[in-house]
């Protein structure tokens, strides 16, 4: 199993930017691909960034797209979201998840895919 807990998250300006950091147990972290979720209030879960269990590969969303950047590392178990320009409509609670992956360079765009979630981090972005 894998247990993930998020950090980074908080309040800032419109513009302004936020590094969101995910923390991951157990020895295995490098067989997992990653990803980052959000979820506004009143709104259903969304998919974000995912980079692939060997960290070459990433994919973003059309809204994220030149302002965050996913990256891993597997030496400290660990994956990032930097994000950049941010905006009042990225208010959400980010989710980090891991998806047991046997090809190193696949990611995983779908919720259902993720086996392991965070428990979220609030990201409030003001106008």
């Amino acid at each position: 199993q894998v247990q993930l807990v998020e950090s980074g998250g908080g309040l800032v300006q419109a513009g302004g930017s936020l590094r969101l950091s995910c923390a991951a147990s157990g020895r295995t972290f490098s067989t997992y691909a990653m990803g980052w979720f959000r979820q506004a209030p009143g709104k259903e879960r969304e998919f974000v960034a995912a980079v692939s269990r060997s960290g070459g590969y990433t994919v973003h969303a059309d809204s994220a797209k030149g302002r965050f950047a996913i990256s891993r590392d597997n030496a400290k178990n660990t994956v990032c979201l930097e994000m950049n320009s941010l905006k009042p409509e990225d208010t959400a609670v980010y989710y980090c998840a891991a998806a047991y992956s046997s090809s190193y360079s696949r990611t995983y765009y779908h919720s259902y895919e993720y086996s392991y979630w965070g428990q979220g981090t609030q990201v409030t972005v003001s106008s």
